[in-house]
């Protein structure tokens, strides 16, 4: 199920906020237990066993590391919990990777298991994961109640896309949290704001995409229409759905990690990657690059380290070559900036900023490409490495048919919209113009939405 749903929006949310607000605080974890199940099972009601297991392995393996902190046994329980999940998630999305590239290379012509990808697993998995390893240093003590681990779990907010919620930031609120509403309606604003993002901006950038897939002919303009437009698209796909997801986390008693900082206004890629999905670059830093050594060894293993972490960044996106490649593209120009780059692009204002989008753009049409020679085929055409012309009248409809769009999504991506609102917070209105912008705002995605049946969400295939 969607956030950007008609049937997210206006029949499941106000049946959970409604039980969820009626019911006494003690009965809270267990009604988002259960309506995350439901949200879950909505799409694939045979995975929600999955999460079920998932479930009752974390919370079984989380009370035998802690109750053998101290002992080998613990370190057995970490292992043994966490392989499980890891072969879990191997099964389900990388299975017919590795047996599709064992074949090719052998010659043999094994079966493809064909499995569907449960929705949502990389996040959920890694959430397990962070909640073991937590447990076993000792960091946060094991949850005693099923329940409420479980709705750690499962929590539908950010079940299907994130951000990746550490349990010990959350720990606390599954505990004691205190609902407003000031909070419901910060919370509130938020979502819509995400909610738009996706409904208006994404989903329209999506079809610019799907307009260059499905055209006879290209030409270089196309080309770099469809390249910044999907970098456009993942942008407000993805941290559209992280503002809905930490504006329901609000309105329900939680704060989620913030996602996104405005990426594309970065200076060299170092910062770019601060400020993109920082909850996944966290979770690496401290789960993966923290314990490979970090930079505190010596250069060439500080490299390795930065390349063992992106290329586990690449791979955990998805089964194929490209993300893997991906990954690697961005170690080795972060492994550049490091070496000598970096020092030169920070005294540069423009030259930095055109530096990092220019690359930036380059390394999502690798991201999205079906395969490599596609990839390079699409950067070449970009550089007009072919035989496509300047300019023809497809690309020059979808320019005119998308160009205010594109240029209202830029400015987006930077700060200047939210300067603007906190000067109208200074001038006192804010109060009254606040919920008629949410109001209307909501309106405009409805109608999208009740007209139009485009609504793709990139990050199901993760």
């Amino acid at each position: 199920m969607l956030f950007s749903s008609l049937t997210f929006l206006y029949f499941f949310l106000p049946a959970v906020l409604l039980c969820y607000f009626v019911l006494p605080m003690r009965m809270k974890n267990a009604v988002l237990l259960i309506f995350s199940l439901l949200f879950y099972a909505w799409g694939e009601p045979k995975y929600v066993f999955l999460m079920v297991f998932t479930i009752i392995l974390g919370w079984f393996s989380g009370l035998m590391i802690e109750d053998s902190l101290g002992r080998k046994a613990a370190k057995f329980w970490l292992i043994l919990s966490v392989g499980i999940v890891l072969f879990l998630l191997g099964l389900f999305k990388y299975a017919d990777f590795f047996i599709a590239n064992f074949s090719a290379a052998t010659g043999l012509s094994l079966p493809l298991l064909r499995l569907a990808l449960p929705v949502g697993i990389s996040f959920y998995s890694f959430q397990m994961i962070s909640y073991l390893a937590d447990v076993y240093r000792g960091s946060v003590p094991a949850q005693r109640s099923i329940i409420k681990l479980g709705c750690y779990i499962s929590m539908f907010p950010q079940l299907i896309a994130g951000p990746i919620v550490r349990y010990a930031d959350i720990n606390d609120r599954l505990e004691n949290r205190s609902l407003s509403m000031s909070s419901a309606a910060e919370g509130a604003f938020r979502f819509i704001i995400g909610l738009g993002k996706k409904v208006i901006i994404a989903n329209s950038m999506g079809a610019l995409c799907s307009a260059f897939s499905a055209a006879s002919e290209e030409s270089i303009l196309f080309y770099w229409l469809y390249a910044i437009g999907f970098t456009l698209q993942i942008y407000y796909d993805f941290s559209g759905y992280s503002d809905m997801a930490i504006g329901l986390g609000k309105i329900l008693g939680f704060e989620f990690m913030e996602n996104f900082n405005y990426p594309y206004i970065s200076r060299s890629i170092t910062e770019f990657w601060h400020r993109w999905h920082m909850s996944l670059g966290s979770w690496f830093r401290d789960y993966l690059y923290i314990p490979l050594g970090g930079n505190r060894v010596s250069k060439p293993r500080w490299f390795f380290n930065i390349f063992v972490v992106w290329f586990c960044t690449g791979f955990w996106h998805g089964a194929n070559w490209n993300f893997m490649v991906w990954g690697l593209y961005f170690a080795l120009l972060l492994v550049l900036e490091k070496l000598w780059l970096l020092k030169r692009l920070e005294r540069s204002e423009i030259l930095g900023r055109i530096y990092t989008m220019l690359l930036v753009v380059i390394g999502f049409v690798i991201f999205n490409a079906a395969d490599m020679p596609e990839a390079f085929r699409q950067i070449g055409g970009m550089f007009g490495l072919g035989n496509a012309p300047l300019f023809n009248a497809e690309s020059l409809y979808q320019l005119r048919n998308y160009g205010l769009l594109l240029i209202i999504a830029i400015v987006g991506c930077c700060p200047i919209v939210k300067l603007c609102a906190r000067a109208i917070g200074r001038l006192g209105i804010s109060a009254l113009l606040q919920p008629l912008c949410a109001l209307g705002l909501l309106l405009v995605c409805t109608a999208y939405l009740v007209d139009g049946s485009f609504n793709p969400f990139l990050y199901f295939r993760f």
